[in-house]
């Protein structure tokens, strides 16, 4: 057993419960963490033997591209389809966090974190 993490992802999206944080948009956050059965490709140093984290941050990206009123949705979202592109991984954890969010106040990030 192993774990592939992409950690710091960023990207600039409009997300967000108000209409106009999906108009205006903002920089969110993802950390992705896969577990699975590393031992194959340990041993044969062939990137079929794994998840691709390329793979991984397209199909964030991807997601990320679609509107979405809550981080829930979007982790939601994301964890769903690493699943369908890589169905022998044990479990997935994210977290998506906004940066700055429009609390009328300082804060670097609001975050949630799921795992299936």
């Amino acid at each position: 057993m192993g774990q592939i993490a992409l950690e710091g992802m960023e990207f600039f999206a409009f997300h967000g419960y108000y209409d106009e944080e999906q108009k205006i948009g903002n920089k969110y956050g993802i950390d992705l963490y896969i577990e699975t059965d590393l031992s194959r490709a340990a041993e044969s140093d062939e990137l079929q033997q794994t998840v691709n984290y390329e793979v991984l941050y397209a199909l964030a990206l991807e997601e990320m591209k679609i509107p979405a009123r809550l981080l829930e949705h979007i982790g939601h979202r994301i964890i769903d389809r690493v699943y369908e592109h890589f169905p022998f991984v044990q479990s997935v954890k994210i977290s998506v966090y906004k940066f700055n969010p429009p609390l009328g106040g300082i804060c670097k990030w609001a975050k949630v974190s799921l795992e299936k």
